[in-house]
């Protein structure tokens, strides 16, 4: 029996935990909430949109000029 035996690698666990401690009531009962809209948040995040899209034709460049492909 090894050491990984007993824990669970898809994380359930931890997901369990975390649920049982909000004993089915929410965490942010009874706190303000800052809500933003949808089309806010796409607004203000387009740079990391691009940003993003950028990172993943660099890998890929550097990846075809490394293994030739």
């Amino acid at each position: 029996m090894g050491a990984k035996d007993s824990v669970e690698a898809c994380g359930r666990c931890a997901m369990s935990s975390a649920a049982d401690l909000t004993s089915g009531r929410s965490p942010f009962a009874g706190e303000d909430v800052i809500e933003v809209e949808e089309s806010d948040l796409r607004a203000v995040s387009r740079h990391v949109v691009a940003l993003g899209a950028l990172k993943t034709r660099l890998n890929e460049w550097a990846r075809a000029l490394t293994y030739g492909r």
